[in-house]
């Protein structure tokens, strides 16, 4: 009886042993840098770091494009400015302009004139 027993026990720990290596080339293989999951985590962690760089680029871009444009509105204000003196200023001039008609021949007005049948 003791000898079933030993036997037994010898095979459950010889199963045993052969799970567990099972289990330690899985685990292996699970954390392999090039195809398991530790692969995954240094994709993920390198293009966690390429976004970095391209989020950062893309901050120093924007605050460039915040400097021009902030420069170019303040120009088109001064230039609004300038146009709405000048457009000012136009009302002080008289409206009808000096009758010259005496020295000049008044040139020919062409008018056209709507298609027969119909105007588009």
């Amino acid at each position: 009886m003791n000898l079933i027993a030993d036997i037994l026990l010898v095979a459950g720990a010889l199963g045993a042993g052969f799970y567990c290596y099972i289990l330690a080339r899985r685990l292996s293989r699970f954390t392999d840098l090039e195809k398991g999951v530790g692969g995954a985590v240094a994709v993920l962690s390198a293009q966690v770091d390429d976004l970095n760089k391209a989020l950062k680029s893309a901050q120093a871009t924007a605050d460039t494009s915040t400097g021009s444009l902030k420069d170019m509105t303040e120009r088109a204000e001064d230039v609004a400015r300038r146009l709405e003196l000048m457009v000012a200023s136009m009302h002080d001039l008289p409206s009808d302009p000096p009758d010259s008609s005496d020295t000049q021949q008044e040139e020919p007005v062409f008018v056209r004139h709507p298609k027969a049948g119909g105007a588009r």
